[in-house]
């Protein structure tokens, strides 16, 4: 007779404990690159708890094969679902670094506009005169710069990094400054 529990049942509890566990691993990963001290240490104690489980019920059913597919798919969908979650959460902050020919004054009062705050310096490549762009925002809000130097300067290059620490929160442009005016008035 076929034993529906330890095929059936066992196998896909083992598949959703290993999507969390590896979930909770992707955004712990990103947590401790991110410098969150106290978040990472709790999601590694879940991640690591819910693993334990998993695999003492493979190793209880360690004839089981049903149990080592949904181990293996778990750990695969788990990594897909983790990238998902962090996309998602767009932890931390960005510094944008945009490079063009143009006049960059348009594009820079564009930027200010939408409540992001630009550095710009002048320099120059082997074509002359360029003008960078530093700006600094939230992973959030990164898309949202891009798509306006895109609309504003198609030619221009532009990098992005991933930054671990901002000193200061008047990086966002007039909308921040206002909001914390408006919290300072209040104080």
């Amino acid at each position: 007779m076929f034993d529906f529990y330890s095929y059936i049942v066992l196998p896909v509890l083992i598949f959703f404990a290993r999507v969390t566990d590896v979930s909770i691993g992707t955004i712990r990963i990103i947590l401790v690159a991110k410098g969150y001290k106290k978040l990472a240490p709790l999601a590694g104690f879940f991640e690591t708890l819910i693993w334990i489980v998993a695999i003492s019920n493979i190793i209880q059913n360690i004839d089981n094969w049903a149990c080592y597919i949904g181990y293996a798919a778990g750990f695969a969908t788990g990594n897909l679902v983790g990238m998902f979650i962090e996309e998602k959460l767009a932890l931390g902050h960005e510094l944008i670094r945009i490079i063009t020919v143009n006049n960059y004054t348009a594009l820079s009062a564009k930027l200010y506009d939408n409540g992001f705050s630009a550095t710009v310096t002048n320099a120059e490549d082997h074509n002359g005169p360029v003008g960078i762009l530093y700006i600094i925002t939230t992973r959030k809000k990164a898309k949202d710069v891009v798509a306006i130097v895109n609309e504003q300067d198609p030619s221009a290059t532009y990098t992005i990094e991933s930054i671990r620490h901002v000193n200061r929160d008047t990086f966002m442009g007039q909308e921040k400054i206002k909001n914390r005016k408006l919290l300072l008035k209040y104080k």
